[in-house]
């Protein structure tokens, strides 16, 4: 019964997500998109929390070490739905935008030990923006139009073990492949033929994360977990194409090419420098947890030919704090179906490492992000469960002519569990 859910619960997202752009974030504009947080909705609705901690039946993305407490085959997909308000200094614009978050799995592999594998969005690109520029009568004179499409994945595979009996060890690689689209369009009132210029560009690299995770029960019951994640420095390599010509453009969008003005082929890479992650949590088994994340980064070094110009962003130091965690009335409880609900939250503050010149003349400005989530981890049959979350936060300013984005944030997620390891995976027996 349980995979019959899972498959109608892939399906469901597969036709809400068909067509539809997974990112509308102006600041997706620079770079090769929009970074997406390696979170599960349960981790997110904690305010993004969860190097230190460990489950026997919930996958941790944030730690490849807690792979080494699964002690049950657990198989999840996530979905995301992100309602936007965009304002600048002028006025503000909505968008709705869905997405995968993650299909994954893992299982136990004899007592000390686990992986997990799957496949999981890593950056996004979609924005649309329109600037117009008037002439000394006030009327349009000049219109560019901003547009892009595209992303990144990662396929990953993680395995952590138990090297003493408080301390887990885990590794985790990844694929990075994908394809980004960046379009300026412009063109001048009374001319007949406007200019475009098309960038198209192909990603690719790996990467690999080391994680450590010591846990503790103390005398007086209490869970006490310290873990560290360290993702090491990686370089994505960038290849593609840039066109400039000339066309004539259609009020319905459409276009039709005539001269090639430049062409040529473009090579850049994205250097990503050690990202570490470190955390503190205290708990009591299927009762409580409270946790803290610091996560911390140098800045990105992006070289080679990208459609935004290199005077209009940069990247600093980046980092994140995360405070948060969770709470069950009472797991096992008969009487009460929201006795054994889990009940979680927290909040993030982060520093994105982003700087944009959007007034040229006053520098550049940080971006900045703050989150604060909630969210329940509804109980099905077993231990597996359907996991709802919410976020609301404010991403950027509009100081210096930039954008601030508020947010509100669905997620929603099914966790399905075999009791029994690897039940699941064994062939039935005809007698």
């Amino acid at each position: 019964m349980l995979k019959k859910i899972f498959y109608i619960f892939l399906l469901f997202i597969s036709i809400k997500t068909y067509g539809q752009r997974s990112n509308s974030s102006p600041y997706s504009l620079f770079g090769i998109g929009q970074k997406y947080s390696s979170q599960t909705v349960e981790q997110a609705s904690m305010g993004g929390v969860g190097v230190s901690y460990l489950s026997s039946y919930h996958l941790n993305f944030i730690n490849p070490a807690a792979n080494a407490s699964l002690r049950f085959a657990t198989y999840s997909v996530g979905l995301n739905v992100n309602d936007l308000t965009i304002e600048d200094s002028s006025g503000s614009q909505k968008s709705t935008s869905t997405s995968v978050s993650y299909i994954n799995i893992g299982f136990p592999v004899g007592k000390r030990a686990g992986v997990s594998f799957g496949l999981k969005p890593n950056t996004s690109v979609g924005y649309s923006l329109l600037s117009v520029t008037n002439d000394t009568n006030g009327d349009p004179f000049e219109a560019t139009r901003f547009y892009g499409s595209g992303g990144t994945n990662k396929i990953y595979g993680a395995f952590g073990i138990g090297v003493t009996k408080n301390l887990n060890v885990g590794f985790e690689a990844e694929y990075v492949f994908g394809k980004t689209e960046n379009n300026i369009t412009s063109q001048k009132a009374n001319v007949h033929l406007g200019t475009k210029n098309n960038e198209i560009t192909t990603i690719r690299g790996t990467g690999l994360k080391i994680g450590l995770l010591y846990h503790k029960k103390l005398s007086n019951k209490i869970n006490l977990n310290v873990g560290a994640a360290f993702k090491l420095e990686n370089n994505l390599t960038t290849n593609g194409t840039e066109y400039l010509y000339s066309a004539s453009f259609q009020q319905d969008g459409s276009e039709t090419p005539r001269d090639t003005l430049y062409s040529a082929a473009i090579k850049g890479s994205v250097k990503n420098p050690l990202k570490t992650t470190l955390g503190v949590g205290f708990g009591k088994d299927n009762k409580w947890y409270a946790a803290f994340d610091y996560e911390f980064q140098n800045s990105l070094d992006i070289q080679g030919s990208l459609l935004t110009s290199s005077s209009s962003y940069a990247y600093g130091k980046s980092n994140r704090i995360s405070i948060g965690g969770f709470y069950i009335p009472k797991m096992n409880s008969i009487s009460s179906y929201w006795e054994r609900v889990t009940y979680r939250g927290g909040v993030r503050f982060e520093d994105t490492g982003l700087l944009v010149n959007g007034a040229n003349t006053q520098g550049y400005t940080k971006i900045k992000d703050f989150g604060i989530s909630f969210g329940l981890g509804l109980p099905l049959k077993d231990l597996s469960n359907l996991n709802l979350g919410i976020e609301y936060g404010k991403k950027g300013t509009t100081m210096n002519n930039l954008i601030q984005e508020n947010y509100f944030n669905f997620k929603l997620s099914l966790s399905l569990n075999a009791i029994g390891n690897l039940a699941w995976f064994q062939k039935r027996k005809i007698d």
